[in-house]
């Protein structure tokens, strides 16, 4: 009975480990940003399911006694706890939609809806690791090597994978943004993707070290530290090339951040308060000589026929400065949430529809089943609808690579943009509804891209963070959080094409098929 308690005992503290050995992970990110954890926090859930697998090699084939209970929880168990550990705390700034009462949604409700988002994406990030570590218990390999590049091979290529779905956010890449801007320029190689492998490689290493160290192998602990310093040092020789920036290509933007709470966004409080600030904004930056104003998403919330109505674009054919303004455009009986530039006489010379919507929240999944239930609980008419994934931008100063709110944490649709020309970034979004640690991942977000693409990115938003940022992902000017302010500083449009704008993420692919080599030799060597 003993012996039965201590494994019991044995069971729930590898359960605890693992859960805060996410927790560690979750407090990487903003606003906690403790980033050097990220590369011992998963070491962990690694050593755990590992020694799971050895020790059951290692035990016999019968016994004369009675099994006893597993001391070992099974590997999803252990992943599904690390996953909720990380993804739960890094994602808990979703509980910041309730209250929902300002929609007309009960105070109760409101509760119950937030909560059952955040436990649902967290839970959707937990299955990930969830898959991962069953595959890694299932794969039966006796080399350190190999299990280190099967490990990271099968991480990066089940990020990929959900980073096409439409939940994504919270990859192993973004735990090292804003503050370690050399890891992050292994970006320009391979996208995310690179800062993903670099994190997992080390936490494999110093997992691998530690079962290894116990016995013979005290050598292997010289590994991650060795591994972990080369990554930095290539990261560091990208980090440290100057920046161009030819007087001719410099281009001076200001942004104006409108403060409008989403409570009175959409009531006639908010429509003052918007024409009234954006307006006032744009004419304070266009008496500062600048080429250009970037507005944050749904700016003016209005459908694109009403805003030749409006006085901002009145204010736009007294100035002649480009506005890049935040509305609606109109699918038919439907919607888009659009960027449009409007050029000095006031018309429309571009439009961009976001393309990545936020599920439930912007559209309805499986829309032939839930739609006509939700539409008996709507009082509109209209649905917002996805904008085409291959859009490009064109402005009078040049080509942009836009992003529309959540569409920053998906990097393809940054690159695509800039392989086909795109020369800076522009971003707008309204985070009104959240605290201040989702605003501060979404900066870091767009620090990511901004050195993956090698562009400026003006980053306007309603609430804040508003910034501009460098190629290097240096923030220059950023704004406070749920203030108005306006600013503007110079940009440098660039046509520079990284290895990840030129080639895609062809990283996973070759790990992958590296990972599948190995374990191909290793069992041939087995067999044989």
């Amino acid at each position: 009975m003993n012996l039965k308690n201590f494994q019991f005992k044995t069971h729930n503290s590898k359960l605890i480990t693992a859960l805060i050995s996410g927790i560690l992970m979750g407090l990487t990110v903003p606003p906690f940003n403790v980033w050097f954890l990220a590369w011992i926090a998963l070491a962990p859930l690694w050593v755990l399911i590992v020694n799971s697998k050895i020790r059951q090699k290692q035990s016999p084939l019968s016994s004369p006694t009675p099994p006893l209970p597993p001391s070992s929880p099974p590997p999803f168990l252990l992943a599904l706890s690390w996953g909720i550990g990380y993804h739960g705390l890094a994602l808990y700034w979703i509980t910041g939609i309730h209250p929902m009462t300002w929609m007309g949604v009960p105070w109760l409700a409101s509760l119950g809806i937030a909560l059952f988002c955040w436990i649902f994406i967290t839970l959707w990030g937990a299955a990930l690791v969830a898959v991962w570590a069953i595959a890694m218990r299932t794969i039966s390999l006796q080399n350190v090597f190999t299990r280190v590049l099967i490990g990271t091979a099968l991480w990066c290529g089940l990020e990929a994978l959900w980073s096409n779905g439409a939940l994504w956010w919270s990859s192993l890449s973004y735990t090292q943004s804003p503050h370690n801007l050399v890891i992050l320029h292994l970006g320009q190689l391979s996208g995310s993707t690179a800062v993903t492998a670099a994190v997992v490689a080390v936490n494999g290493l110093l997992a691998e070290a530690w079962i290894q160290g116990k016995s013979k192998n005290i050598r292997f602990y010289f590994l991650p530290f060795a591994f972990c310093l080369i990554l930095h040092l290539v990261g560091f020789s990208l980090y440290s090339r100057p920046l161009a920036q030819p007087l001719e290509t410099a281009l001076k933007v200001g942004i104006v951040q409108g403060n409008i709470p989403n409570e009175i966004k959409l009531y006639p409080e908010g429509f003052r308060r918007a024409i009234e600030g954006y307006t006032t904004g744009y004419l304070t930056l266009a008496n500062q000589g600048i080429n250009a104003v970037l507005t944050p998403e749904g700016a003016l919330p209005f459908f694109q026929r009403d805003l030749k109505n409006t006085s901002l674009v009145s204010a736009v054919r007294e100035k002649g400065v480009v506005a890049w303004i935040g509305a609606f455009g109109e699918q038919g009986r439907s919607y888009t949430n659009s960027l449009f530039t409007l050029t000095g006489n006031g018309e429309i010379f571009s439009r961009y529809d976001k393309a990545k919507l936020v599920p439930i929240g912007e559209y309805i999944p499986f829309e032939q089943i839930l739609g006509g239930i939700i539409q008996r609980l709507s009082p509109l008419d209209e649905h917002q609808v996805h904008g085409s994934p291959n859009q490009v931008f064109n402005t009078p100063f040049g080509r942009a690579i836009v992003g529309i709110c959540y569409e920053s944490a998906f990097s393809e649709q940054f690159r695509y943009q800039a392989a086909a020309g795109g020369q800076f970034i522009l971003t707008a979004s309204n985070d009104a509804h959240y605290s201040a640690a989702m605003p501060a991942q979404h900066h870091a977000q767009d620090i990511m891209r901004a050195i993956e693409t090698d562009r400026w990115a003006v980053r306007a938003t309603n609430t804040g963070y508003s910034a501009f940022v460098d190629p290097h992902g240096r923030t220059l000017w950023i704004s406070g959080h749920n203030t108005y302010e306006t600013h503007a500083e110079t940009i440098y449009r660039r046509q520079t094409q990284t290895f990840y704008v030129r080639w895609g993420d062809w990283l996973t692919p070759l790990l992958l098929g590296l990972a599948a080599l190995a374990w191909f030799i290793e069992r041939q060597l087995k067999t044989d």
